[in-house]
């Protein structure tokens, strides 16, 4: 299982070249210098965790805060090489439970051409709500999803 913590400044090395050697960033046009943009210096009014396995970084979450009456995923990556071994369910789960702690709903994107990680999303709960196309890249969408625990005012 990993171990999971905040980012911090001596992780974005590992950070970037972690994104910059996965999809589906490099189909969707990401290099290391637009990972050095977003993460030097490390993103200002964001949560972001790290996971690590046997001490070196294997995956990134970042969360923006007070997106659609919720939280917005912006960001979970983790190393091509520690695929498939809960990972991301764990980053997944982090995530949750802070945004979980402050607001009802949680959202992320997915590209409409990641089937795994549309898969990873569905099994952990999270709704297609529908295609914004042309987003990132001509031809294909960004689909957004919701994970909720419930409406965001009571009646």
């Amino acid at each position: 299982m990993p171990y999971i913590r905040p980012m911090q400044a001596e992780d974005r090395d590992a950070v970037v070249q972690l994104l910059a050697d996965s999809e589906p960033w490099k189909t969707l046009g990401y290099t290391s210098t637009d990972w050095n943009r977003i993460f030097c210096p490390l993103p200002q009014g964001r949560e972001s965790f790290v996971a690590l396995v046997d001490g070196k970084v294997a995956g990134v979450a970042l969360i923006r805060e007070k997106f659609l009456l919720g939280d917005y995923l912006e960001l979970l990556g983790v190393a091509p090489e520690t695929r498939k071994i809960g990972i991301g369910a764990a980053l997944l789960a982090q995530v949750e439970r802070s945004v979980f702690a402050r607001t009802k709903n949680l959202f992320a994107c997915v590209s409409d051409f990641n089937a795994t990680a549309r898969a990873f999303y569905r099994k952990n709960g999270y709704q297609e709500i529908g295609p914004m196309p042309n987003f990132l890249i001509p031809g294909s969408a960004e689909i957004l999803l919701r994970k909720t625990n419930g409406p965001a005012r009571k009646s």
